[in-house]
């Protein structure tokens, strides 16, 4: 099924196309990886909307990327419990570690490193999201140990797929 496709059988289930604007983002972003400009003028035209309206909802939102993003994306809350709790220390952390700047994605392509404003999770202060999970309670040696896991799933990954290619690739 095309993206198209996808994203009409999406919008079928809403009254006004407008609402149905988040659920093609997230299939265009399955699609291409992230919401280049085109990418979002394609979405609007699907929907029949307003161009500014999918913009406006791709810009919002932190699931929505409109540039590549690494393999994994971090994305450390910064609102005040969790800077409280060490978020800033913890960015710096990683910033050391991953060799990166916040808003930067490593030159190996595993890491991108965000923040955001609230994971809606004070509770588990500080915490970071890695695509849809969270880490809670988090501190250095937390977080060596999730990049460390993290670096071994890439490392499967790529394993997995050279072993998938035939001989003469």
């Amino acid at each position: 099924m095309t993206m198209r496709e996808k994203i009409e059988e999406a919008a079928a289930r809403y009254p006004d196309q407008r609402s149905a604007i988040m659920p093609a983002l997230l299939i265009a972003q399955e699609e291409h990886g992230h919401l280049p400009g085109p990418v979002l003028e394609e979405v609007a035209d699907i929907l029949g909307v307003e161009r500014i309206w999918v913009y406006e909802l791709a810009t919002f939102y932190t699931l929505f990327h409109t540039e590549p993003v690494g393999m994994f994306h971090l994305q450390l809350c910064n609102n005040v419990s969790c800077m409280l709790c060490g978020s800033e220390d913890l960015l710096g952390h990683l910033e050391t570690v991953l060799g990166i700047r916040k808003g930067d994605t490593t030159p190996d392509g595993l890491f991108t490193l965000s923040t955001v404003e609230c994971l809606g999770a004070c509770e588990m202060a500080p915490v970071m999201q890695v695509g849809d999970d969270y880490h809670a309670h988090l501190d250095v040696m937390r977080i060596n140990a999730l990049l460390d896991r993290l670096r071994a799933i890439a490392g499967a990954a790529s394993v997995e797929r050279a072993s998938a290619r035939v001989p003469w690739e």
